[in-house]
């Protein structure tokens, strides 16, 4: 097939990369990304493959600061030579599935989700930002506005789409107008077990950006006075530091192993973020420990209510303390081997099974492969006739 595989960037180790992980064992090729940083992917597979950079890779700060360069990442992706693939399978979460590919091309996109910022959360980011009025909240809609139209756009240039999430199909619907079908993401299960011992403090896993809202978990647990941990680090780091008080603890990035134990060891996970999936999610389960999430997005088809977790609908401080209340009247209830067999749907194995089974078969009704055969592609949902 000579695949190649389009991944938006191969700065710091998270979800997608986990897949991309997967993706690559499956279908080894040339990797094409925006922004490589070996340092940022140090320990992964991802130091030394056959990687190659956009022109945006040559930019100043261009790894430690990629997202400052939106504008350009839809001219970028645009750039990179396919011709010598078959096969094109985008990793897309961003703009990666807008690369250019020709007819005789079979282009798979596994869609992360539609970019958040331009489409469903655009108001939250702009009040996050605080920027909503005056020219500088104008020049930003305006980029977003045109990258919107060219993400629509650049939808038709793929072949099949496949979400992370049945969340994800309902929102490739409405941005694209096209059918997706649902794999869910690998997770490493059996990375995890059930701890013997336990701490007397909470904890949440986060990338900390605003769309997260690890603020309204520091908010109600100011409120708590309950020891809360929070491990990651990002951007809003030192502002969600400012208005955290002394019974929670923030331990920044830690490495697989670190970051497990303290996972496996706490009362409870605490989840505030409408995501896409949330493997992080799964993780916590497959510790045994219970997960409290805010009732949208992923977590609905990976948490089970009262027996996994307990959900609060209302993405706000007081629903998430509402929320650790009924936890903590219950908690002697959940059962940390019965929320282990809820995370044991989600294996490494099963995504790989049922992805390679998709590409291969999307690889053999596709009329172009041997180069030359003009017969129609219907497309394995039958798109086109």
């Amino acid at each position: 097939m000579n695949p190649a595989i389009i991944h938006e960037w191969l700065v710091t180790l998270a979800g997608a990369e986990s897949v991309l992980q997967s993706i690559h064992k499956l279908y080894p090729g040339t990797i094409y990304t925006l922004f490589h940083d070996p340092e940022g992917v140090k320990g992964s597979p991802w130091e030394n493959p056959d990687i190659r950079t956009s022109i945006l890779q040559r930019l100043p700060l261009a790894a430690k600061h990629h997202r400052a360069f939106l504008p350009l990442f839809p001219m970028a992706i645009e750039q990179f030579d396919l011709r010598q693939h078959d096969l094109i399978i985008s990793s897309s979460y961003a703009v990666a599935k807008g690369v250019l590919t020709s007819s005789d091309q079979l282009h798979i996109c596994y869609c992360h989700s539609p970019m958040r910022y331009i489409w469903d959360l655009t108001f939250e980011y702009l009040e996050a930002s605080g920027i909503t009025h005056g020219l500088k909240s104008f020049l930003v809609r305006s980029v977003f506005h045109y990258i919107r139209m060219w993400d629509a756009v650049s939808a038709i240039r793929v072949n099949e789409f496949v979400a992370n999430s049945y969340y994800i199909a309902n929102r490739i619907q409405k941005c694209y107008n096209r059918t997706a079908t649902v794999i869910y993401p690998p997770v490493d299960v059996e990375r995890f077990s059930i701890s013997p011992t336990h701490g007397n403090y909470f904890i949440t896993i986060s990338r900390l950006v605003p769309y997260k809202r690890v603020d309204l978990i520091i908010e109600a647990f100011n409120h708590l006075k309950l020891p809360l941990l929070i491990v990651g680090d990002g951007p809003s780091r030192k502002k969600l530091e400012k208005i955290a008080m002394k019974n929670i603890t923030f331990l920044g990035h830690l490495p697989p192993d670190r970051m497990d134990e303290h996972l496996s060891k706490a009362r409870a996970f605490i989840f505030s973020a409408e995501e896409d999936f949330g493997i992080v999610n799964v993780e916590a389960q497959a510790c045994g420990i219970p997960v409290i999430a805010y009732g949208r997005g992923g977590a609905l088809e990976t948490v089970e209510q009262d027996i996994s977790g307990i959900f609060f609908y209302k993405q706000d401080a007081q629903s998430i303390i509402t929320a650790v209340n009924q936890f903590l009247a219950k908690e002697h209830t959940f059962d940390p081997h019965l929320i282990r067999e809820n995370a044991k749907r989600f294996p490494r194995s099963r995504f790989e099974y049922e992805f390679k089974k998709f590409v291969d078969e999307a690889w053999e009704q596709f009329p172009y492969k041997n180069k030359g055969n003009e017969l129609p592609y219907n497309g394995l949902h039958g798109v086109r006739k």
